[in-house]
């Protein structure tokens, strides 16, 4: 669970919440750092060398959840994200998807990745990355993310100080 759970999805607020997290601090160096409201334990950012993720919508658990309904919940969340690329294109070009398959097998493999792609992993963040930049000498990216077919589905933002890249099988 996140902080955005019960949330309302508004791209506007979306678009509102990457502007911020584009001002913001993102650390230069350090360890990756999950942060979670201190009272309910819920996610809320992850902050690393050089970056930092945040959730932006969560939909409703989806369990005990099935067919039309799934598909309907299912349909609402890629159509946040659809809504948020377009206003996202609209603000700051053409996005590039950078796709997760390489950071998943590897992080399956058990093998290293770069500290942003091990976070995505750690936090279940799996879904391709739609990807800016750089914009005002940061890169932008969103994903929509489930874990498992009963979890929520959650709208993620990543910003970072460094250019998010698609990896190779053998990088």
């Amino acid at each position: 669970m996140t902080v955005r759970a019960g949330e309302t999805f508004g791209t506007g607020r979306a678009v509102r919440d990457i502007e911020a997290l584009l001002a913001g601090p993102v650390p230069a160096e350090g360890p990756t750092v999950g942060e979670g409201d201190p009272d309910t334990g819920e996610w809320s950012a992850t902050a690393g060398e050089g970056f930092r993720i945040v959730p932006l919508w969560e939909s409703d658990d989806l369990v005990g959840v099935y067919a039309r309904e799934w598909e309907e919940a299912e349909e609402a969340a890629s159509g946040h994200l659809a809504a948020l690329v377009a206003e996202s294109d609209r603000r700051w070009g053409a996005h590039r998807t950078v796709g997760m398959r390489v950071p998943v097998f590897r992080d399956r493999a058990g093998e290293p990745l770069p500290p942003l792609y091990r976070a995505l992993c750690d936090t279940d963040c799996l879904g391709d990355l739609a990807v800016w930049g750089p914009v005002d000498g940061r890169w932008l990216a969103v994903s929509l993310n489930q874990c498992d077919g009963d979890a929520p589905m959650i709208l993620v933002a990543v910003v970072s100080d460094r250019p998010i890249a698609e990896l190779d099988d053998g990088e």
